[in-house]
């Protein structure tokens, strides 16, 4: 198994360098999926409420036989359950389909600034953290501005972000701003636009340098920039592909001329966090 390096947050919470991202990974398939993954040395897996696979999920990490306290599940309070008394329901919802007593981490999905109930949301998830029911909390698609403002208001501060990160988007600031106030990055769609990305000249000279494959380049240069990804992978043998990447260090050269990549347009889609609304 590959050793990964972990990174901690403010509060001494630590995530492994690369997670499972699941995605449409759903039914038995997915299950199957997911225990898989554990067994290949996975130790981080990401699920959300929209993506109606948790219970899938909670099937999977059962299988794997693996002490549910050597793993970090994640699932996400999607943005029609932000009104508090919804979203201490929603919370429960997830715990009964992962099939667990507490949830590892729960984020908010999306802040859906317009509907501006994200401040209830994050209260529900403070709460449900003193109550036990939820171990770490944190946040998706955030801006600066809404994490400076649910911490304010109630004085505790996420221990992650999950948002759009690849090399089209690297997100330098955002970066920057996470670092200096202690919380994690994880990057979804890690990858990006992989069927482009993968053919780009610099990532197959770097993929060169170091004998590995373009994808395993850009996880590496997510590593290297102490970002958690978390790429989707279905088959053992991609799963396992994704995990060796954790091994591989990259130069600060080869990380500049990946970071540099990056577009003004490089978002996967329509998704800017100070607009999109999720349902």
């Amino acid at each position: 198994m590959t050793a990964l390096a972990h990174f901690t947050a403010h509060n001494g919470f630590a995530l492994p360098a690369l997670g499972l991202g699941t995605y449409a990974l759903d039914g038995d398939a997915g299950a199957e999926a997911v225990a898989g993954a554990i067994g290949a040395g996975y130790r981080l897996i990401d699920s959300a409420f929209n993506y109606e696979n948790e219970g899938s999920v909670g099937r999977g990490v059962r299988a794997s036989g693996l002490e549910a306290s050597e793993l970090i599940v994640t699932t996400k309070l999607p943005g029609r359950h932000h009104r508090r008394e919804k979203a201490r329901t929603s919370i429960e919802e997830s715990r009964s389909r992962l099939g667990v007593d507490a949830i590892d981490l729960h984020l908010i999905h999306w802040p859906n600034p317009h509907q501006d109930e994200y401040l209830q949301a994050w209260e529900a998830l403070v709460e449900a953290q003193q109550r036990g029911t939820v171990r770490q909390i944190g946040v998706s698609n955030f801006l600066p501005e809404h994490l400076e403002r649910i911490e304010r208001e109630t004085g505790v501060r996420p221990v992650v972000n999950q948002i759009e990160v690849h090399p089209y988007f690297p997100q330098d600031e955002q970066l920057a701003y996470h670092r200096q106030h202690g919380i994690l990055t994880e990057a979804w769609s890690p990858l990006g636009r992989a069927k482009e990305l993968l053919q780009e000249r610099v990532i197959g000279e770097v993929a060169s340098a170091h004998g590995i494959s373009p994808a395993q380049t850009v996880l590496a240069w997510h590593v290297a920039r102490e970002t958690v990804a978390i790429p989707k992978a279905s088959s053992l043998a991609h799963q396992q592909s994704n995990l060796e990447a954790g091994a591989v260090s990259l130069t600060a050269d080869e990380v500049a001329a990946i970071t540099a990549l990056g577009r003004a347009d490089g978002r996967l889609f329509d998704a800017d966090p100070a607009t999109h609304e999720e349902s």
